[in-house]
């Protein structure tokens, strides 16, 4: 077996990925680590969902293994440290879903502008009609530059909202915020004068608890929030604490961690905050370009080797004919597709 499989491609790519090695599907063993650690041991290739984290001890199951492909983005479940001395490659599709969590963005900030919208689409027909806003001349923060937050300002721009911005790794003289024409600010101009906040920050173990009590108690009161980043950046109780005095009017997150808002989380009994599994990345268009993506960096890996070994008969050792004279390079009698 040349790859396993934890997480499904689209048909197509694993159609042209079979064509060419031997390919394992097996999803099942994401949560069955014992018979993963034995089905690894021969693939040189695998490709895991989120929820299976690769450690030194996994690599040590699997002696053969030259890659590691995700079809999601961020690297915490990944040893990097142990995959380069390893030299196991680690494949991402890092901008496969770009698009589709900008677009998941706009759309929260829709649905929270019109509450109403919501009520009706749960069947709740006779609902109070709540008076919505408009994302035209609304001020939107943008908390974090990660590539999603390109995307999502050409559209907001589109609507009509004014952008203000404010990332803790890129300085304010940065020329990318003219380039996205958004207004940088301080972190606390960013609290007191958005009236809607989007969080894309690129997560990392520093800014765990970022989004605190200090931080909080500079927002516009009534301010509407939305979010793609890893929840362990908000610290639990600042946030309840916000939503339940009116400084948030409401809050959807997507994909937050577990025990973020379980029962005995200040958040689990929140009906202003809304949380979804991962819905960002989940279309098909975003589904088939890491799919795609995924296939071809495999491909490239388990064949490099090969394709090196080829390249050194075509232009390296010379041939002996059969009176021990050298008759020059051998040409290769195959194609390579």
């Amino acid at each position: 077996m040349d790859i396993l499989l934890l997480e499904r491609l689209v048909p197509e790519a694993l159609s042209w990925l079979e064509a060419r090695h031997s390919v394992e599907c097996r999803p099942e063993l994401a949560a069955e680590p014992v018979a993963l650690r034995k089905a690894a041991y021969k693939a040189q290739a695998v490709v895991l969902p989120r929820k299976v984290v690769v450690t030194q001890e996994f690599l040590d199951f699997a002696p053969m293994l030259k890659a590691v492909a995700r079809m999601h983005v961020g690297t915490d479940n990944t040893d990097l440290e142990a995959c380069r001395e390893r030299k196991v490659r680690v494949i991402q599709a890092t901008t496969a879903n770009v698009r589709s969590n900008a677009e998941y963005l706009l759309a929260s900030l829709l649905l929270l502008y019109r509450r109403g919208i919501g009520s009706s689409l749960i069947g709740d027909r006779h609902a109070d009609i709540r008076l919505g806003r408009e994302l035209n001349g609304s001020v939107v923060g943008i908390f974090g530059l990660a590539p999603t937050a390109h995307t999502l300002a050409l559209m907001l721009h589109a609507l009509g909202a004014k952008l203000i911005g404010y990332d803790p790794a890129v300085h304010h003289t940065a020329p990318i915020w003219s380039r996205l024409q958004v207004q940088p600010v301080s972190l606390q101009e960013l609290m007191s004068h958005a009236d809607a906040i989007s969080v894309q920050v690129m997560y990392a173990s520093r800014y765990q608890g970022f989004i605190n009590d200090k931080m909080l108690a500079h927002c516009k009161q009534g301010q509407l929030w939305v979010g793609i980043s890893r929840s362990h950046l908000f610290d639990a109780e600042a946030l309840a604490s916000a939503l339940s005095d009116g400084r948030i009017e409401a809050c959807m997150l997507d994909g937050a961690e577990s025990g973020f808002a379980s029962k005995g989380s200040p958040l689990h009994e929140l009906s202003n905050l809304f949380l979804t599994p991962r819905l960002g990345s989940h279309t098909r268009e975003s589904r088939l370009r890491a799919s795609w993506y995924v296939a071809h960096r495999i491909h490239e890996t388990l064949a490099a080797p090969r394709l090196s070994q080829l390249d050194q008969l075509a232009s390296g050792p010379m041939e002996l004919d059969g009176t021990g004279g050298n008759t020059g390079p051998k040409t290769p009698q195959f194609i390579i597709r």
